[in-house]
């Protein structure tokens, strides 16, 4: 069976936190190159590295991973609030 792509936010998500592709790694316990494996999307992240990733992020898995291109974040999040009946 063929993996579908996935599409991430990392790389804006670990520059907004102001972390290197290393710190990020360190911290959630991968190789930095897993980091740039990741962001480049050429490597689809285990269920369990999708977890560390939003635990650390503190964002829903939906947020930072897609198996369709990413919308704006802002976007992303507005549609949330709706769905859940926020403004």
């Amino acid at each position: 069976m063929n993996s579908r792509k996935l599409y991430n936010r990392i790389s804006v998500l670990r520059k907004e936190k102001n972390i290197s592709r290393q710190e990020l790694a360190d911290i959630i316990g991968v190789n930095f190159q897993t980091i740039g494996y990741l962001e480049r999307e050429e490597y689809n992240p285990s269920l369990d590295l999708a977890f560390k990733i939003s635990e650390y992020f503190k964002l829903p898995i939906e947020i930072i991973f897609s198996p369709q291109p990413m919308k704006l974040l802002s976007d992303e999040i507005r549609e949330l609030k709706q769905k859940s009946g926020g403004q």
